[in-house]
């Protein structure tokens, strides 16, 4: 007897349902996602960008060149021993100032002073020699003229005369000598200045220009500052120079750029430094406070010219990029673009404008990192009465 087949497990209907439920699912999923990305909202508006604003003016504007120098004296001299001696004795306090021709040092003089009795007690026997000579000489012209005494012998005679009154004057110029000797034994100060540290104790023994010397003398007032400028500025320096213009220079601390002194340029290399394009220039200074101290480092502004009624505006305004230089100029619409110009020289705080602006256009001054060109801005408030003030 046959039996009837045996109904399906209820785990296998149960998988075909939720199999079913999570197709169902899925499509509902996609239409929701379909309908969301049809749906979603446009993009807003960039909001207009805060900026600072100046207006362009018309201004005087320095041209000037900042560059580094070195103070240098009018004159530094080393006073060097003329004679060989001990030395006896300083007659200056180190670091003091001096006038030319004032007592420095003194070396031993003694074995000078007896060179010069002996050289003035040949002068006087020689002198004495030349006197006979003379008075023989006389009387020999006076024997000649009676036919007393052989030509040969005045002739003798006269060129003794002549060979003792040179012996005078070498004995004349060995006693000038030794007085020049003892002169420079007694070392004096051959220039106004500063005198710097001692660099020979008395007691110690000096020779002819035995180094390092006996001190060293600088001129601190006036002084100089020396300092170089590049071969492309140098036809303007020279220009402005050669009409007969005073070219004023300022000399600047190196560290926090304060006025230190106020001078005029006076003179102008005559070549090229062929390892850096540079010429040397040096500036006078009257230094009367003693600010400028040999050999510091200082720098220096040198007023070249002075651009009259030019256009100006903040040096902030000026940007650079693949136009060269350009400024964000304001539009009526509150908009910007990106306005090409020619810059000129700058005082630090507003720049000179070539050409690309009129007095009265206005640029951005803060607030351009953010700018493209067309972008909106909306103005700060006062920015237009700041960025104006000259």
């Amino acid at each position: 007897m046959n039996e009837p087949p045996a109904p399906p497990p209820a785990p296998m209907r149960r998988s075909r349902s939720f199999w079913v439920a999570a197709g169902l699912l899925g499509t509902l999923v996609v239409v929701v996602g379909l309908r969301l990305i049809g749906s979603k909202a446009p993009p807003r508006a960039m909001p207009p960008q805060v900026v600072d604003v100046a207006a362009a003016v018309r201004a005087s504007m320095p041209e000037t060149l900042t560059e580094l120098g070195t103070v240098t004296p009018i004159s530094t001299v080393t006073v060097l021993p003329q004679l060989s001696g001990y030395l006896t004795e300083v007659g200056y306090r180190e670091g003091e100032d001096v006038k030319a021709g004032q007592f420095l040092a003194q070396i031993d003089p003694r074995p000078y002073a007896i060179g010069l009795r002996q050289a003035e007690a040949a002068l006087a026997k020689d002198r004495a020699v030349l006197a006979q000579g003379r008075a023989d000489l006389a009387r020999y012209a006076l024997l000649r003229t009676k036919q007393a005494i052989a030509e040969q012998t005045y002739d003798d005679q006269r060129y003794a005369v002549e060979q003792q009154r040179a012996q005078v004057a070498s004995d004349q110029a060995n006693a000038a000598q030794y007085r020049l000797d003892l002169a420079y034994a007694h070392i004096t100060a051959p220039i106004a200045g500063r005198v710097g540290l001692r660099l020979v104790d008395p007691g110690n023994y000096v020779t002819a220009s035995s180094s390092p010397g006996i001190v060293v003398i600088t001129t601190m007032k006036p002084t100089t500052v020396e300092f170089t400028v590049a071969q492309n500025d140098l036809a303007a320096v020279v220009r402005r120079f050669d009409t007969g213009a005073k070219l004023e220079v300022t000399a600047t601390t190196s560290g926090d750029d304060r006025p230190i002194e106020t001078g005029m340029l006076y003179a102008i290399g005559n070549q090229v430094s062929t390892g850096t394009g540079t010429v040397t220039l040096r500036a006078k200074f009257a230094n009367a406070q003693e600010r400028l101290f040999p050999n510091e480092f200082v720098n220096v502004k040198l007023l070249v010219d002075t651009l009259r009624n030019v256009v100006t505006v903040p040096t902030s305004a000026i940007l650079n990029g693949a136009p060269g230089d350009y400024v964000y100029l304001v539009g009526p619409d509150h908009t910007v673009s990106a306005h090409p110009v020619r810059i000129g020289p700058s005082d630090g705080e507003r720049t000179a404008i070539l050409a690309g602006l009129a007095p009265g256009q206005v640029v951005v001054i803060d607030g351009t990192d953010r700018l493209r060109d067309g972008a909106r801005i909306s103005i700060a408030s006062g920015a237009a009465q700041r960025g104006g003030r000259r």
